[in-house]
Parts: C-alpha cells; sequence; structure tokens
C-alpha cells in the first residue's frame, strides 16, 4: 500500500468539511478514490452540504447523456473539419463530371427520361449547375416538380426552389400532395423533394452512364464473372404484389 504524507490525508480532511465531493477532492489531492473513502469515512457533513452533494449527483446523472451527445457532436465537428481540408479546391473539371454522374447514378432515373429528386438543397443546387456545365442546359430550360405534404404552402415552396436554382415558376409542374399518414414521422423534409428534369435529355442520361461505366471499367470484369456463375438468380419468376391490406 502505497505511504502518503499526513499532509495530503489533512487536506483531503479539510476539503471535504467544505463539502466538496471525493471527484472534487482528487483534483488537489492525486490519491485514489478507494485512499479517500478510506481517510473520510467517519467525516460527518452538515445537511446543508449532503444536499448539495445530493443535487450535483442527480444532475451529473441528467446531465450524463447529453454530456456524452455534445462531446460526440464536437468529435464528429473536428473530423468533418479535418476531412474538408483534404480536398483541394476548386475542383478540376474531370472530378466535377463524375461527381454529377455519381450523383445521378444514386438519385437519378436509371430507365426513362433525365431528371433527378432529392430534398436536399446542395445537392439539387450542384446538379443544376452540373447540367448547365456539361450538357450546356440552362436553369430557365428545365422544368421541376414537388412531392410535398398537405399541411405545407405550395406557393411558397415553389418560390423557395425558383429563388435557389433559377428554374422560373412557370416551369413547375404540378405538385404531388403526399396523402395524410397517422404515423409520426421523424425527419421533416421542410422544402418538399423537388424532381428536376431535363427536357429531351435521354441521349444525356446515356452519356452519363457511359462515364459511370468508364470509371468503374477496372472493376468490372470480376462483376461479370460473378454474374455468370450465379446466372441462375435472374431465372427467378416475377410474382405479383398486393400492396392493398
Amino acid at each position: 500500500m502505497i505511504k502518503y504524507p499526513a499532509s495530503l490525508r489533512q487536506q483531503a480532511i479539510k476539503l471535504r468539511k467544505t463539502g466538496l465531493s471525493y471527484n472534487e477532492i482528487r483534483k488537489f489531492v492525486p490519491v485514489a478514490k478507494s485512499t479517500l473513502s478510506l481517510w473520510l469515512k467517519d467525516i460527518k457533513l452538515s445537511s446543508k452540504h449532503r444536499d448539495k452533494l445530493y443535487t450535483k449527483q442527480i444532475k451529473s446523472l441528467s446531465l450524463g447523456p447529453r454530456s456524452q451527445r455534445i462531446r460526440r457532436e464536437k468529435e464528429v465537428e473536428q473530423i468533418i473539419i479535418k476531412s474538408k481540408k483534404e480536398v483541394g479546391l476548386p475542383l478540376d473539371r474531370n472530378t466535377l463530371r463524375l461527381l454529377g454522374a455519381a450523383l445521378y447514378w444514386a438519385e437519378g432515373t436509371k430507365t426513362k427520361h433525365f431528371s433527378i429528386a432529392n430534398s436536399d438543397p446542395h445537392l439539387i443546387l450542384f446538379m443544376i449547375k452540373w447540367f448547365k456545365e456539361f450538357f450546356k442546359i440552362a436553369p430557365k430550360e428545365l422544368k421541376m416538380s414537388i412531392n410535398m405534404y398537405s399541411q405545407q404552402n405550395e406557393a411558397d415552396l415553389k418560390k423557395f426552389w425558383s429563388e435557389l436554382t433559377g428554374v422560373p415558376l412557370s416551369n413547375f409542374g404540378k405538385s404531388y400532395i403526399k396523402p395524410v399518414n397517422k404515423g409520426f414521422k421523424k425527419n421533416t423534409l421542410y422544402y418538399g423533394t423537388v424532381r428536376v428534369y431535363v427536357p429531351a435529355g435521354t441521349n444525356m442520361r446515356h452519356r452519363t452512364f457511359g462515364w459511370i461505366q468508364a470509371a468503374l471499367q477496372e472493376i468490372d470484369p470480376h462483376i461479370q464473372s460473378t454474374q455468370k456463375k450465379w446466372i441462375r438468380l435472374t431465372g427467378v419468376e416475377r410474382t405479383p404484389v398486393n400492396f392493398k391490406k
């Protein structure tokens, strides 16, 4: 057992009598909590100090999860700040080409028209600029439509997206109003979901997927051989699905 100076024990006793907790005392007396417990077990606290310690404990318990959340938010913030420095700006033209193509691959229509839908203003504005940069399609030539909830203001949503993108209000088609859902939706889409259409853009869609195929050509042989090996998976017959309950 470590032998501590008597003065350290006396300091701990003095601090305890002022109503400090063990954790607070250890900031001034660097010993194990078990040692403090041994030294201070006979120290009687006043009712005022007991109430104060109890209040601190309750506050600590209530703030525990919140403190962890705040700490995690700060960690995530630092990760993002660091990762942003890893990207050199401005992006070169080929990077922009493939970034837009990848976004379209994820969020755009695959077999019909040349359109993309999303609720994120950053993604939509990027794609508006991308259409102009790589296909010479100005915002005034694009068409838009909105998916929204019944409690939202259609006119205001159209004005928001028009102001953001430069697409004229006259180019907005009929909005789709989602039916009322009794369930609770956690993520509210404050601006609705907007779909951007490129008129007569079928060949542009094919060109976009050509860029994607070029970017993925190194892994394509492995995909082709694996699909050939598992060709039987494509022989499953389609069955009708009844969505009515």
